[in-house]
């Protein structure tokens, strides 16, 4: 059966919904051609019902048209191979007028209606006169878009330290703020290395997982609190979900011992200084 949403995807990890009013049969993989500002686009069938429909936006959402011809598809290719050239003569004109901008990608609309340069810069960027240097060249509307360096990540994909396509790239939307708290809270290692993603900023990944610490988190002492035992004194050095255990440091006696959380749940030490979060964690 056909079905009413359909997700299509674009260049650069690119998505949208659309609607399905001349109700085609399509499968995932298949080439469509859809609406798009003063023309059409072509896109790859990604995700379809109600897996599209959750991620509709409010409001009107665009239509497809037909499915995609071999024809099509050859006309596609053409404008993936002349966006290169576009690459460099965009790279030329920046250097030409001085700009500090790093330019990331280039997008032809399917009909070459609209032709889109991606960019990242720290400042905001003065490129009217660059934008008429193109027009003049390409004779098509042009559009430059600046975008962060999570999103450069996301158009120019890659894989991450886990060995799999970058989340942004393969299935996030829309970026979360991250912060150095999510690594706090999984007793991660403050490293801002190995906490980074391949955008130099901390990884999407760190909050997928965190509803689930905080949840196991809560039968556990805060590491750095001082509790009191049957064998005196004791901070609690750190501990492991996993194997459900926490060590302990006495200070009197300069030694370390391991309890699992149901010796400590039933012994129930009595708390004599809490250890406090951090209040203003780095945020990405």
């Amino acid at each position: 059966m056909p079905s009413d949403f359909i997700e299509l995807t674009f260049k650069g990890a690119r998505k949208i919904v659309c609607t399905n009013p001349k109700e085609i049969n399509f499968t995932v993989g298949d080439h469509a051609i859809c609406n798009a500002e003063n023309g059409v686009d072509l896109g790859i069938v990604s995700k379809m019902g109600r897996v599209a429909s959750i991620k509709a936006p409010d409001g009107d959402l665009v239509e497809i048209q037909r499915k995609a011809t071999e024809k099509d598809i050859s006309s596609l290719q053409y404008n993936r191979d002349t966006e290169i050239e576009a690459f460099e003569t965009c790279k030329a004109n920046i250097k030409k007028h001085e700009l500090i901008m790093k330019l990331v990608d280039v997008e032809y609309q399917f009909d070459r209606n609209k032709l889109t340069f991606y960019f990242t810069a720290d400042k905001r960027v003065d490129f009217r006169a660059l934008v008429k240097d193109l027009a003049s060249v390409f004779r098509t509307r042009i559009e430059l878009r600046q975008i962060g360096v999570r999103d450069e990540a996301k158009r120019k994909g890659g894989y991450g330290v886990c060995g799999c396509q970058l989340c942004c790239t393969s299935f996030i939307c829309e970026f979360a703020p991250i912060s150095t708290q999510y690594a706090k809270e999984q007793n991660l290692p403050m490293n801002p290395v190995k906490l980074s993603g391949v955008c130099g900023r901390l990884m999407c990944c760190l909050a997928f997982e965190r509803d689930q610490y905080k949840a196991c988190m809560k039968n556990y002492p805060v590491p750095g609190s001082v509790i009191k035992t049957s064998n005196g004194k004791a901070i609690v050095n750190k501990i492991n979900i996993f194997s459900e255990t926490i060590n302990l440091y006495y200070p009197e006696d300069e030694d370390y011992k391991e309890m699992d959380i149901e010796t400590y749940n039933k012994l129930k030490p009595v708390l004599l200084e809490k250890s406090e979060p951090e209040e203003n964690p780095t945020v990405a």
